[in-house]
């Protein structure tokens, strides 16, 4: 299992302690079951500059 979390830059404490927190979830392991053929599908650039999305909302 991956010890890496992946996240957004947080452009705020909550958001960050958000992201944090995400990386206590334990799944089990029927969930991990359910994840895994699936897993490959997951593709694209999550790094897209969407800034202009939430410029001022946070």
């Amino acid at each position: 299992m991956s010890e890496t979390l992946p996240t957004t830059t947080p452009r705020s404490r909550t958001r960050l302690a958000e992201n944090v927190a995400a990386a206590r979830i334990e799944l089990t392991t029927d969930e991990l079951a359910t994840l895994e053929p699936i897993a490959d599908q997951v593709a694209g650039n999550r790094s897209a500059d969407l800034s202009f999305v939430s410029a001022g909302r946070e």
